[in-house]
């Protein structure tokens, strides 16, 4: 397809899966999330150390703030992406509870003054994924643009849920693929000649809770202008 096509073409799956994922009930999603947090936990051990970077979940996406919670108990630094301006790379921020946030462009908090870091994993939500790793976002382009600008590219885990799958995107030159990704399957690598699936979830343990690591305001944390 041409660059229009692809772009129509986008459009079209990005508000059909939109709608899919917006269907999901709070049962679901929560199932969900325990699952992909059980697989995260087990695959990425070393996540506990350096800073990760993820997303305040929007739309029901994945919420990797219960296992951001649980990782910074153990050591870990957490941070948030800052749109700085309409396609340009973002930024991140150094995020814990107690830390100020306002509410973005896009109506997704973000922190507002503390220290900008770059971080060493990314637990990047996809709306879409395909086979071959790549990701479709919501249609800025700003991972993709920040992934390319910085120095030392982190190591990238795409987080969506399998009904999402896509046999292909259309990938275009400035599409970059993510390193793994994590579902409520399991774990899929990227290779060259596109993911392979790594878990079998059949041999894993009950999902863990992390409910007693939350702080006890946890669930009540808005964006704090």
């Amino acid at each position: 397809m041409i660059p229009s096509e692809v772009s129509a073409w986008r459009k079209n799956e990005r508000a059909r899966l939109l709608k899919e994922r917006g269907a999901l009930t709070e049962e679901t999603l929560a199932e969900l999330r325990l699952r992909i947090d059980h697989h995260l936990e087990r695959a990425f051990p070393d996540l506990v150390h350096g800073i990760l970077a993820f997303c305040w979940p929007s739309k029901n996406e994945y919420d990797a703030r219960h296992l951001a919670a649980a990782l910074r108990r153990r050591g870990a630094t957490t941070a948030l992406p800052v749109i700085v301006a309409p396609k340009t790379p973002l930024i991140f921020r150094e995020w814990h509870p107690g830390v100020k946030l306002a509410e973005g462009p896009l109506g997704i908090p973000y922190p507002v003054d503390s220290p900008e870091v770059i971080p060493d994993n990314v637990l990047l939500p996809m709306v879409g994924w395909d086979g071959d790793g790549y990701r479709l976002g919501y249609g800025g382009a700003f991972f993709d643009r920040t992934l390319a600008a910085l120095a030392k590219r982190p190591r990238v885990i795409g987080v969506a849920y399998e009904q999402a799958y896509l046999r292909t995107i259309h990938p275009q030159p400035h599409d970059i693929p993510v390193d793994f990704v994590v579902t409520e399957r399991g774990v899929y690598w990227r290779e060259p000649q596109g993911l392979k699936f790594l878990d079998n979830p059949q041999a894993f343990s009950s999902p863990p809770c992390y409910a007693g690591e939350m702080a006890p305001d946890y669930g009540s944390e808005k964006p704090r202008g």
